[in-house]
């Protein structure tokens, strides 16, 4: 028998217990845990912030990073398949695929979301290419797309506006909604964008530590506060709503970091899933890594995931300069 001394209360027998309780030593709760090495980077490739992450219908695992080459494509196994645009600018942000395959990315620097084949053909550039602006040709430091049912595109409308823009599936401007602000309908850093099966629109409305959800014609259907500050998305095919982030927190007032959105630094690493009614099915969190001290299986500013058809997930990194892979842990 052993003593617990924090059931120890004065003037009180102290509880015993056996030497081992009998709990069901079964680990119910899901977890991941890191594939080391993974992938096999060709030397001469560099890689900053990896900002976008994406897998496609063959389990290939796209990264968009604001090193060179800025886009990379890597087997599930790790090895390089092909590269292309060696000469992107370093505001690399989300990355996504429509329902055709074709690869869109988000660029801060050119004030751009531009749409390409997967061998990397441009084929439609939304914004005025290095100008800012908010009317109906221009965009200012844009985060990221997503795509109705009928091929409508949404972009998250970014760091310089507090907006969504909405335009037909060929790149005509139809419509934008938001302003800056912490009320119903208002957006401080729409960071990220997401679309379901149902057509309900998912924004990640950043500094606000809240999920905005809207229908296609703009309005607002529910709002999820206070449970994670949204950074990054990915759907499932049955519509669960992953997010990764960090939990919520407060701005900052170290002056190393003034000027920064919230969560910079973040004060952890967590990743979340919703269903499609908005509740909280799973949170999973990593250790946050220190700066250039990161460790396999640690998260620095996690920024973007992405799943593969077997269920490993991808994490890419904005401060730890990293794409990790995480299996399902069953152990």
């Amino acid at each position: 028998m052993s003593i617990d001394p924090t059931f120890v209360q004065s003037g009180k027998e102290p509880i015993t217990w056996p030497e081992e309780l009998a709990y069901p030593r079964i680990n119910v709760a899901p977890d991941f845990q890191v594939v080391p090495d993974w992938p096999n980077r060709p030397a001469e490739f560099y890689w900053e912030a990896i900002s976008g992450v994406w897998v496609d219908e063959r389990d290939r695992v796209w990264l968009y990073t604001r090193g060179t080459p800025a886009i990379q494509v890597y087997s599930a196994e790790g090895d390089f398949l092909f590269s292309w645009l060696a000469d992107s600018t370093g505001g690399a942000h989300h990355l996504k695929m429509d329902a055709e395959g074709r690869v869109w990315l988000a660029d801060l620097e050119t004030h751009t979301v531009r749409k390409y084949t997967r061998d990397g053909e441009l084929l439609l550039t939304l914004g005025t290419p290095g100008e800012s602006g908010a009317d109906e040709r221009h965009l200012f430091a844009p985060t990221d797309m997503a795509f109705a049912s009928n091929g409508d595109i949404f972009v998250s409308d970014g760091y310089g506006n507090a907006r969504v823009v909405h335009y037909d599936r060929d790149g005509n401007y139809l419509k934008s909604w938001g302003s800056l602000g912490t009320g119903d309908e208002e957006f401080s850093l729409p960071h990220a964008i997401a679309i379901d099966s149902r057509d309900r629109i998912y924004v990640a409305d950043r500094n606000n530590v809240r999920i905005q959800v809207f229908d296609t014609a703009g309005t607002l259907l529910e709002s999820r506060a206070n449970v994670i500050v949204p950074w990054g998305f990915w759907v499932s095919e049955n519509d669960d709503l992953w997010v990764c982030g960090s939990t919520p927190m407060h701005w900052t007032d170290d002056p190393v970091y003034r000027g920064f959105p919230l969560g910079c630094p973040p004060k952890d690493q967590v990743l979340m899933r919703f269903d499609r009614e908005g509740r909280v099915l799973q949170t999973w969190s990593a250790p946050k890594g220190r700066d250039g001290e990161e460790r396999p299986g640690e998260l620095n500013w996690v920024h973007a995931l992405a799943f593969d058809s077997k269920g490993a997930l991808y994490l890419g990194e904005v401060v730890g300069n990293r794409l990790q892979k995480f299996v399902p842990k069953t152990i």
